[in-house]
């Protein structure tokens, strides 16, 4: 299975990131008062958002290029010297 960790965390940020911009986007305004009336709810969800999506698209990326040990030149030369020193032993 061919499973990059990237895209998980890309999926988890992504949606931790969209609730969090969801909410700060409802939240009650009053609660502003405590954080210097920045919306931190906001902009912290903003950034869990496109580091998310930064990596989920990553990992996409990744995979679709991610080539198996036997089809790849130095896969396969590893495998002919791996072979050559089980006969040996």
């Amino acid at each position: 299975m061919r499973l990059d960790i990237r895209l998980p965390i890309g999926l988890m940020f992504t949606l931790l990131g969209g609730l969090l911009v969801l909410f700060g986007l409802i939240a009650d305004k009053s609660t502003l008062q405590n954080s210097l009336c920045i919306n931190v709810d906001l902009w912290w969800g903003i950034v869990m958002l496109v580091f998310g999506v930064v990596m989920f698209l990553l990992g996409r990326r990744g995979t679709a290029t991610a080539r198996l040990t036997e089809e790849s030149p130095e896969g396969l030369k590893i495998e002919e010297l791996e072979h050559r020193t089980e006969l040996k032993g």
